[in-house]
């Protein structure tokens, strides 16, 4: 029986993703990271591995958000062992806050530098290290050539690489998926008076082979109540950053 015209690009489909970076790993091939629905967003329903990841950010809130948001994705990542490493050029993670989302701060090594082509060049040789879990950075600027190598140098570790960008000019690099997010006021218990779990907006506003979009999350111990509001297009990529 002929394979339909569908059936062909599914394959043609498959058969690309190895070539952008989307090569499986060992025990890990429908790794979600508990992240819900926002998974049918990727190739394969599958959170990408050995993979950049960037996040832009616009102000200290963001920034904030964002790194509360990687710690959810960097939880799931370490069940299994490892550490991560967290380069910056000002410490702002309160380690003992790495709990809420289930990491143990002593798993955690933080590195700070002063000099951002530093941080750059610590955090290409650390994605060669195949025993980390992931490798988070915080810097504004990445050239495509260096988030080239970054990624060149995650498909042979297999380690997953996160980073936030504070402000960027440069907006061309060969990361992966794109990010954008933002914190959302939290809903305390049973109107209960206090602070409510961590919520955030969502943008995922680039991911190869997949489908961009928004959503509202809450945190509580894991990533619950994902609710999807609305689907990207090229225009809204272009006004997000």
């Amino acid at each position: 029986m002929k394979a339909s015209k569908a059936d062909i690009i599914a394959q043609l489909q498959r058969d690309i993703l190895p070539l952008q970076g989307y090569k499986p790993v060992a025990g890990n091939i429908c790794f979600d990271a508990g992240l819900g629905i926002i998974k049918e967003a990727f190739p394969n329903a599958s959170f990408p591995l050995g993979a950049i990841h960037e996040f832009f950010c616009t102000g200290a809130e963001d920034a904030s958000a964002t790194s509360g948001f990687i710690a959810g994705i960097v939880s799931a990542m370490m069940q299994k062992g490892g550490v991560a490493l967290w380069i910056s050029a000002s410490q702002t993670i309160f380690p003992p806050a790495l709990k809420i989302f289930g990491i143990a701060p002593e798993k955690v090594i933080f590195i700070n530098l002063t000099k951002e082509k530093e941080i750059l060049w610590v955090m290409e040789e650390a994605l060669k290290c195949e025993g980390l879990a992931a490798v988070i950075t915080d810097t504004p600027e990445v050239s495509f050539t260096a988030s080239r190598r970054f990624q060149l140098a995650v498909e042979q570790s297999r380690v997953t690489g996160f980073i936030v960008r504070r402000n960027p000019r440069n907006l061309a690099t060969a990361c992966v998926t794109r990010w954008k997010i933002s914190p959302l006021p939290s809903i305390s218990e049973d109107g209960l008076p206090g602070v409510g779990f961590p919520r955030w907006n969502v943008e995922l506003l680039k991911v190869r082979n997949g489908t961009p979009g928004i959503w509202q999350v809450e945190w509580r111990g894991r990533f619950r109540h994902v609710f999807r509001i609305a689907s990207i297009n090229k225009e809204q990529q272009r006004k997000a950053v």
